[in-house]
């Protein structure tokens, strides 16, 4: 399942890339060796859905370093992750849709070859790492002379597909872990065989703060500009932080312990009130405070672009509320997800932005705002929304896919999502659900009914991308027995 320019060897990529790379030299694309362009911190947080944070309106977690963040730069309502886990971390690397790089489901997960449930179908098989073929973000700000440096959560394959061998100089705990596996899990030691541990309990988020800010410092001293990704694994399962913070929530009235009812499915909270899940929400933001402190200390904050976002909606320990559901849902708590941006000058303090942006459009607006070209036969289901940065209204797209075809939390569905309408096409029974986002955020209202011709025309488009990107699909099981649950 290659596209693009997946089916030529590494090597040949290479080639092409080294051209590329040339003649941009020659229309001044490329820093040179006196030059310094803009840095790049991407912050990812793992499992923060979209209302965990104080200035996306939670009224329990305690976020003051990003609620002030929000307020030095833009905040976007409407960014939507790819999916969820591994298929989302593989549409930042290399801005393409998973269903496009086969990888539709979190790496780990189980092959479909001994699927034991009692389902109408089976899943499909998936591609259980980024290949190398693929040209990742890292691999072309590396070539345009970007030191490169991972510091968290990677999961995209396992070793000889690490983030050393997808573009990145430094790997500081980069494996194929879903989350931290190793030794005492968020406390040193970790356990993990691309991070030395750290003082007994060392605690997992500071320490990677502390990786990124040395690379920074580092680089800074050097005069090299840099791409420092820092996916942490913060605030993933298992849940577990320091013990003041979790003592600190415990004190707090907390709301009665409930679930959503209605059309909302009762496994994802109605109310946020777990201490553990807040202590570890606090925790996070003290290590992004930490990071946005040494920028400022080193004096990068205005050569400094950041970008901070979750890899998918938060899990059944939060509530995202006022949206529907949560991770592997395709409803709007599953897949829409905080995004704040700053770049001091060049993006307006305390702005925001309703517009549609997605994981496969970071990898072209980076090389936008860096001023290097584009390079629309990798990042192909993606564009730039760097005018959005600068205050333009709209971008020339008003539609998203997503293709989730697996049994977790949810049936295996695929959805579209053109202007404020959204299709959500259910496999298991055919179910077909249409939304006005609009009008309800909250996705309660179905309303196939009154819209047939609508429907028909949105779910249309969306089998006809599924097409266009080769989704893998399910197929009839054959061991299926429906009088059985």
């Amino acid at each position: 399942m290659k596209t693009g320019l997946s089916f030529l060897s590494r090597d040949a990529l290479r080639f092409v890339y080294f051209w590329a790379v040339l003649l941009s030299v020659l229309n001044g694309g490329v820093l040179l060796a006196n030059e310094k362009g803009p840095n790049v911190l991407f912050i990812l947080v793992d499992d923060l859905g979209w209302s965990d944070l104080g200035c996306y309106g939670s009224t329990l977690y305690q976020t003051p370093n990003i609620d002030r963040f929000a307020t030095e730069g833009m905040s976007f309502s409407a960014a939507y992750a790819a999916s969820m886990c591994s298929p989302s971390r593989a549409s930042i690397m290399t801005g393409k849709y998973p269903a496009r790089l086969g990888i539709t489901t979190w790496i780990g997960d189980k092959q479909p070859d001994n699927f034991n449930k009692n389902t109408k179908h089976l899943p499909p098989r998936y591609v259980d790492r980024l290949p190398l073929e693929e040209v990742t973000i890292a691999e072309t700000l590396r070539e345009h002379g970007y030191a490169t440096q991972l510091a968290g959560k990677w999961h995209l394959g396992p070793e000889r597909f690490f983030p050393e061998d997808q573009g990145f100089d430094i790997n500081r705990g980069g494996v194929n872990w879903s989350a931290p596996n190793g030794g005492k899990r968020y406390f040193s030691p970790y356990g993990n065989k691309r991070l030395e541990d750290g003082p007994d309990g060392e605690h997992l988020p500071d320490r990677l703060a502390g990786e990124a800010i040395a690379f920074m410092k580092e680089q800074s001293e050097a005069g090299r500009s840099f791409f420092a990704y820092l996916p942490f694994y913060s605030v993933h399962v298992p849940l577990m932080a320091p013990a003041d913070l979790i003592e600190k929530y415990q004190r707090k009235d907390l709301p009665e312990d409930r679930y959503r009812d209605g059309v909302v499915r009762k496994d994802y909270l109605a109310v946020q009130n777990n201490p553990i899940v807040a202590a570890m929400v606090e925790a996070m933001d003290r290590a992004v405070g930490k990071v946005l402190t040494s920028l400022t200390e080193l004096g990068l904050d205005d050569d400094t672009i950041v970008i901070f976002t979750s890899d998918n909606g938060g899990t059944n320990h939060t509530s995202n509320a006022p949206l529907r559901a949560g991770k592997c849902h395709l409803y709007e708590g599953g897949i829409r997800v905080p995004l704040i941006m700053r770049w001091p000058g060049k993006i307006e303090p305390g702005s925001s932005c309703s517009e549609m942006v997605s994981f496969t459009d970071f990898y072209p607006t980076i090389l936008d705002l860096l001023d290097l070209p584009l390079l629309p036969d990798q990042h192909l289901d993606g564009i730039s929304f760097a005018p959005l940065l600068d205050g333009a209204d709209s971008l020339p797209r008003d539609t998203l896919y997503w293709h989730f075809p697996h049994y977790m939390r949810d049936e295996p569905s695929s959805a579209i999502r053109s202007g404020d309408w959204k299709l959500i096409e259910f496999f298991e029974d055919d179910r077909l659900e249409l939304y006005n986002l609009e009008e309800d955020l909250g996705e309660h209202v179905n309303l196939v009914a009154k819209h047939p011709d609508r429907v028909k025309h949105l779910h249309k488009r969306l089998k006809l991308w599924r097409q266009s990107v080769d989704a893998a699909m399910l197929t009839e099981n054959p061991n299926y027995d429906p009088t059985r649950p």
